[in-house]
């Protein structure tokens, strides 16, 4: 019974410091420490990082529709085939371990399987269109955020707080705000073939691209982005070529070649080149999970284009999407998420200012913590002093012993001087 009450008193104890924790939090909460320019430059980074992919969402839709081209493994064949070109042959001039040769003894089969998650997460959403609706994929998409704090929480160790899925719960409102502005537009675009199969291809490549982006974060954090691109570039053009001849050469074959193709073949290679040349920054900056929800407005400014090149009707949802997106997205990188500080297999280099961040989560026992330091300094310093004085007073006590044994020699050498002088004066 005794037992019982003192945990009841110790959880109560918890819970109070929790709470006054909290507390103190919010009353020191200053927008100032918030709105940073690491979130700024951030944010602004993430959204470049959308126009991109609405620059390869664009480019695809004029192939599909003014020039009848669905070819997306011949896209993605360009886009690799620039990564192989610039990184690829980056690594091949290196000496050392980051050497080619030498990652591909070390590490060549996981290049591998992470070139084929890459090649097949691109196929697998281009493919899903053709059996289902705008709709399901914009919604269905948006899978890959759980996925990946999934993977970040087990595989990287990120621990997230409730904040955090505050901020995602938030995003995700906006998708939902960004999916009923395109009903009420009658923009329901798509086939209805396989919905049950479209939907399917739509979830596994959210999950593809979840493991690609974790192994991209990983990868970048404790290696290098200049390998992880290399590699990719490299398997990701072998997987690419062969997929391409296999499904795609009949399509290939029956394409149409003009400069205005030629023209959108290259925007759609160069802005998927940049993409994945920018992602590994802004991963190094913040983390996966941020640059996955960065990348959820990419269909809102997908859609402000389509109003202009394709006259889609406007809504107001669209605009009320985009800025709760952007507010979640904020909540999100406001408050860091930091590593777990018990698991040895974390990078001491990368996650030591992250878990010194994530320790702190009570500014009592922090302060109470800071004080039992400076206490324990000062108790060293007052015993270091004593000891200096007890040296010191050592030192002068040992000193006046020798002056006494020399001022005793000094007076029996007078006595003895002395002496000698009254026996020389009795001799004579």
């Amino acid at each position: 019974m005794a037992t019982k009450q003192c945990e009841d008193s110790s959880r109560d104890m918890s819970y109070e410091d929790h709470s006054s924790g909290l507390m103190l939090r919010i009353r020191k909460f200053n927008p100032k420490e918030v709105l940073t320019w690491q979130l700024a430059k951030t944010l602004a980074m993430g959204q470049g990082l959308a126009g991109l992919i609405c620059g390869t969402a664009i480019t695809s839709q004029y192939l599909a529709t003014n020039f009848h081209v669905n070819t997306p493994m011949l896209q993605s064949f360009f886009s690799y085939t620039l990564l192989c070109v610039t990184y690829t042959s980056t690594l091949l001039c290196r000496t050392g371990d980051g050497n080619i040769l030498q990652i591909l003894k070390r590490r060549w089969w996981k290049y591998l399987l992470l070139g084929l998650v890459d090649v097949e997460a691109n196929y697998a959403v281009v493919k899903a269109y053709q059996y289902t609706t705008l709709t399901s994929v914009q919604l269905l998409d948006c899978f890959v955020v759980p996925v990946l704090m999934i993977l970040s929480w087990w595989v990287l160790k990120i621990r997230y707080r409730l904040v955090h899925y505050v901020a995602v719960c938030i995003c995700l409102l906006g998708v939902g705000a960004m999916v009923g502005a395109d009903l009420l537009a009658g923009r329901d675009q798509g086939s209805t073939s396989n919905i049950l199969l479209g939907d399917g291809l739509v979830l596994l490549s959210a999950t593809l691209y979840a493991v690609s982006n974790v192994s991209q974060e990983y990868t970048v954090k404790n290696l290098s982005r200049v390998e992880f691109l290399g590699m990719v570039g490299l398997f990701g053009t072998i997987i690419s070529t062969i997929q391409m001849v296999v499904l795609e050469r009949n399509e290939v074959a029956t394409i149409q070649w003009s400069w205005q193709v030629v023209l959108l073949f290259s925007a759609f290679g160069l802005c998927m080149y940049a993409l994945y040349s920018c992602m590994p920054i802004v991963m190094k900056l913040s983390s996966a999970t941020s640059v996955n929800l960065s990348l959820l407005t990419a269909d809102l400014f997908s859609l402000f284009c389509g109003i202009f090149l394709f006259q889609y009707n406007f809504s107001g949802l669209y605009l009320v999407s985009l800025v709760v997106i952007l507010i979640g997205f904020i909540t999100f990188n406001a408050v860091p998420t930091p590593a777990d500080c018990t698991d040895p297999t974390t990078s001491s280099s990368s996650s030591s200012p992250i878990c010194e961040e994530g320790c702190y989560d009570n500014p009592e026992a922090t302060q109470n913590d800071i004080t039992k330091q400076e206490v324990a300094v000062r108790i060293v310093t007052e015993e270091e002093e004593d000891d200096k004085e007890e040296q010191q007073g050592d030192g002068e006590k040992e000193a006046g012993r020798k002056k006494k044994r020399k001022t005793a020699s000094q007076s029996l050498g007078r006595r003895n001087n002395d002496a000698d002088a009254v026996g020389r004066s009795t001799k004579m």
